[in-house]
C-alpha cells in the first residue's frame, strides 16, 4: 500500500493561518495607534480650550542715582580716605589734592595784599609829622607878619592924617599888610593841606588796589578748598578712579558715589498703561531677595520712537510706544542693589 503524501496541504494551510493571525495583530496595533492619536487630540483640544492666556510679564531693574565726585584743583592725589564699597555720611573727607603751583599763587597773592594794604595805610596815615609842624611854624610865622605889618599900618595912617608922614609912606605901610595878610592864607592853606594827608581820590584808588588783592587770595582760596574733597549726600563709594601720587585735572572725576535713594524702572508698551499713573502705587517682587512690596509712580516718559513696538498684522493693529516707568518703593529695602531684577505684579 503507497504512503499518501498531504505536506503541501499542510503547508498551505498553515500559512494561510499565520498570514491572517498577522494581519489581525496589524490592524488591532493600527487600531490602537488611531485611537491613542483621537485621544491625544481631544487632550489638546481641551487643554487648550481650558488655558487661558494670562497677563504679559513686565520685568524691570533697580537703580540709583550716581553722583562723580571732582573739584575745581588741578593737582596730585594725596591722599585717598576712603575704598570703593565704603558707606560714607554727608560731609566726610573723602581725598586731599595737592597743588604745588596754587600754593605758590596763594603767597603771591597774599604778598600783593600785604604790599597794597601798607601803601593804603600810608596814604590812609596822612603826611608825616615833621612836615606838618612845619607848615604849622610857617603859618604862625606869617601870622605874626600880619601882626606887625597891621599896627605898622595903623601908625602910618594915622601920621598921614596928621600930615607928618607922605601919602607914599602910608601906601607903603598898606601893601606891606596887604602882602603878610596874603602870607598868612598861603601859609594857613599848606599847613591844613598837610594836616589833610592825601586827596579822596588817592585813598579811593589805594583802597582799590587792596581790594583787588584781596578778591586774588579769596580766587585763590576759592580753589584751594577742593583740596579736601567731601561726600554731598549719604551713599556708597563705587568706584575710586585715580590712586595715591596721580595726577588730576580740573573736574576729573575722582571717585562715583552712589546715593541712598533706589527707585525701580520699567519698560512698559502704552496699551499697559491704563491703570498706571502718577502718584499710583505698584505691587512688585524682588526674586533675588524673595520679598514684595509697594512702590510709588512718580516718572512717567515716552522713550521715543526708535523703542516703538511694531505691529505684527497688516490691519486691524498699530504700533505700541513704548514709556519709561520709575517708583519708589514706600520702605527702605535692605540689600536692594541697582541692577537687580523687579517683576511688576499684575492684578
Amino acid at each position: 500500500m503507497a504512503p499518501i503524501n498531504n505536506t503541501p496541504n499542510n503547508f498551505s494551510e498553515n500559512q494561510k493561518q499565520h498570514d491572517e493571525a498577522v494581519s489581525a495583530k496589524d490592524r488591532m496595533l493600527i487600531l490602537t495607534i488611531v485611537i491613542i492619536l483621537i485621544i491625544m487630540a481631544v487632550m489638546a483640544v481641551i487643554g487648550f480650550l481650558s488655558i487661558k492666556q494670562g497677563p504679559d510679564t513686565i520685568q524691570g531693574q533697580a537703580d540709583a542715582t550716581e553722583i562723580r565726585i571732582s573739584g575745581k584743583l588741578p593737582g596730585r592725589v594725596a591722599e585717598l580716605y576712603v575704598e570703593e564699597g565704603a558707606h560714607v555720611k554727608t560731609g566726610d573727607t573723602l581725598v586731599r589734592i595737592h597743588s604745588t603751583l596754587l600754593d605758590a599763587r596763594l603767597d603771591q597773592a597774599q604778598a600783593m595784599e600785604n604790599a597794597a594794604s601798607a601803601a593804603n595805610a600810608k596814604v590812609d596815615a596822612g603826611t608825616r609829622s615833621q612836615i606838618i609842624t612845619a607848615a604849622y611854624e610857617l603859618w604862625q610865622q606869617a601870622k605874626a607878619a600880619v601882626g606887625i605889618t597891621q599896627k605898622t599900618y595903623q601908625r602910618m595912617q594915622n601920621l598921614f592924617s596928621k600930615g607928618v608922614v607922605s601919602e607914599q609912606k602910608r601906601d607903603e605901610a598898606k601893601a606891606a599888610y596887604d602882602a603878610a595878610v596874603a602870607g598868612e592864607a598861603a601859609a594857613k592853606s599848606q599847613y591844613e593841606l598837610a594836616k589833610a594827608g592825601a586827596q579822596r581820590e588817592d585813598k579811593e584808588a589805594a583802597k582799590a588796589i587792596v581790594d583787588a588783592a584781596k578778591s586774588s587770595v579769596k580766587e585763590v582760596n576759592a580753589i584751594l578748598e577742593d583740596q579736601y574733597l567731601v561726600a554731598p549726600c549719604d551713599g556708597e563709594i563705587t568706584e575710586v578712579y585715580p590712586n595715591v601720587s596721580e595726577l588730576v585735572a580740573t573736574g576729573a572725576p575722582i571717585m562715583s558715589l552712589q546715593k541712598d535713594d533706589h527707585w525701580v524702572v520699567f519698560n512698559v508698551r502704552e496699551n499697559l498703561l491704563k491703570d498706571i499713573k502718577l502718584g499710583s502705587m505698584l505691587k512688585v517682587k524682588i526674586p533675588a531677595l524673595d520679598i514684595e512690596t509697594e512702590a510709588k509712580v512718580f516718572y512717567i516718559k515716552d522713550l521715543g520712537t526708535y523703542a516703538n513696538w511694531q505691529a505684527t498684522k497688516s490691519t486691524g493693529d498699530y504700533d505700541a510706544r513704548t514709556f519709561q516707568i520709575k517708583a519708589r518703593p514706600e520702605k527702605k529695602i535692605e540689600n536692594l542693589r541697582p541692577g537687580m531684577s523687579i517683576i511688576l505684579i499684575q492684578e
